[in-house]
């Protein structure tokens, strides 16, 4: 339990508000204990349905977490505090970051001119010739487009619909492993995630199912380049997720297609399957560029609505500016061209460095993406013996819920030829973290 940190207050905002500020300046860590309601409620002379009030405000913001017998603790990944990954120690080699390789994206076009009628852009949000191109871009892989929309990247869209669409408390099918900063957004909005286990065809049907036996109100899941293991639907997986679904009509399905252009496999959609809620969304930050914060979504009528109407009241609109910049490299022939070297290039990275590991009989996961994901027994003894040799890779904790231990390696920047040398320091470490904590 955190001592070193006294809860003040004499009333449920007072003292939810002490402890969100002994979160946000780090005098309480994620998984710090807070004491129990009757306790912490004779410290302060309040009544303990003032503490338990200030609680459940807290559980609410998705600041802490009850957890049973074991009490109230900080939230893994606390809604005032960003769960960043640990900086990369001088020196080592960079394959943990999940990005793409700075060489392999596009240049920028010249900046477009300032619009002259700022005033309508929120009887207008979007630029038909954008709306255009994004219906050409989807619709070449069979996603319906009669509805699309714009947002300021993936997390912006998804945050959005889910806080519109869900109350905190709800539950949302996650993959397990998946994108961590999903599973710190759901916490952030109060949210329950459901782990639904993954293999290299993509989320699975039999988890998919208990998790909807259990009352989720919404799915989001990855169709290809699925982060951190690499799985992509085949046409089998697709149907069998699809079935399950359409006997769920008011659960919202939510398709993230981030990788899209080079995640170097074909694109089997869950929304070509009459779903009744849903949306497909992509963003180019992987392959034009993250500083371009723009994603696209196609999604049924209501979905549009709701999204929508949330935005025209904060933001309003995505900038001109930004959508003439998409606009332009989506449509140049010399960008397109580009983007599809770039994405032969990762599938080359990624594909050496799985056939060096399997060469040495370790089991590695990547169908697809840039990243590939390695079980292991010991995280820690796998990254740090790592580090020994020079590579620094993710660590699998902060992508799990209840998933097997494991390794994510970014394979964006690795050259085929470095895959030799570190699929054989790999090997090297997984024998000496055997040897440790083999019992």
């Amino acid at each position: 339990m955190a001592t070193q940190y006294g809860i003040t207050g004499d009333t449920a905002k007072g003292i939810a508000s002490s402890v969100e500020r002994g979160v946000a300046e780090g005098a309480l860590a994620p998984g710090d204990a807070l004491p129990p309601v009757r306790r912490l409620a004779d410290e302060l002379g309040v009544s303990p349905g003032t503490v338990a009030t200030a609680y459940k405000e807290l559980r609410r913001r998705g600041i802490v977490v009850t957890r049973g017998r074991g009490g109230t603790v900080v939230a893994p990944a606390p809604a005032v505090a960003s769960r960043r990954p640990p900086k990369v120690p001088d020196g080592l080699r960079d394959l943990a970051g999940g990005h793409p390789d700075p060489l392999l994206l596009p240049g920028l076009p010249p900046l477009s001119r300032q619009s002259r009628a700022a005033r309508s852009h929120r009887s207008a949000p979007r630029l038909a010739a954008l709306e255009e191109a994004v219906r050409e871009w989807m619709g070449s892989d069979g996603v319906p487009v009669e509805q699309v929309t714009f947002a300021h990247g993936a997390l912006d869209l998804i945050g959005r619909l889910l806080s519109v669409e869900l109350r905190p408390g709800d539950a949302v099918a996650m993959e397990d492993p998946g994108y961590h900063h999903l599973l710190d957004l759901l916490t952030a909005l109060g949210l329950r995630a459901v782990p639904v286990a993954v293999d290299d065809e993509g989320m699975r049907p039999d988890g998919l199912d208990r998790a909807l036996r259990a009352g989720v109100r919404a799915v989001v899941c990855s169709p290809r380049a699925q982060n951190p293991y690499g799985g992509c639907f085949s046409a089998a997986r697709r149907d069998a997720l699809v079935e399950l679904l359409r006997a769920a009509p008011d659960v919202l399905v939510i398709e993230n297609d981030h990788a899209s252009a080079v995640a170097e496999a074909p694109l089997r959609t869950l929304t070509a399957g009459t779903l009744s809620r849903w949306v497909h969304v992509r963003t180019v930050s992987k392959f034009l560029g993250a500083d371009l914060r723009w994603a696209a979504a196609a999604c049924d009528p209501t979905t549009l609505a709701r999204h929508d109407g949330r935005m025209l009241l904060t933001s309003g609109w995505v900038s001109h500016l930004l959508q003439e910049t998409v606009h332009q490299l989506l449509t140049d022939a010399g960008t397109r061209a580009w983007v599809a070297r770039a994405g032969e290039t990762y599938a080359v990275r990624r594909g050496a460095l799985l056939e060096e590991l399997g060469e040495r009989g370790v089991e590695a996961h990547g169908a697809s993406g840039m990243n590939v994901w390695v079980p292991v027994r010991d995280e820690s003894a796998v990254v740090n013996g790592l580090r020994s040799y020079g590579w620094w890779v993710a660590a699998g904790a902060r992508f799990r819920s209840a998933a097997a231990p494991g390794v994510r390696i970014t394979t964006a920047g690795l050259e085929p030829g470095e895959a030799a040398r570190l699929a054989s320091d790999f090997t090297a470490v997984l024998g000496e973290s055997e040897a440790t904590y083999g019992g």
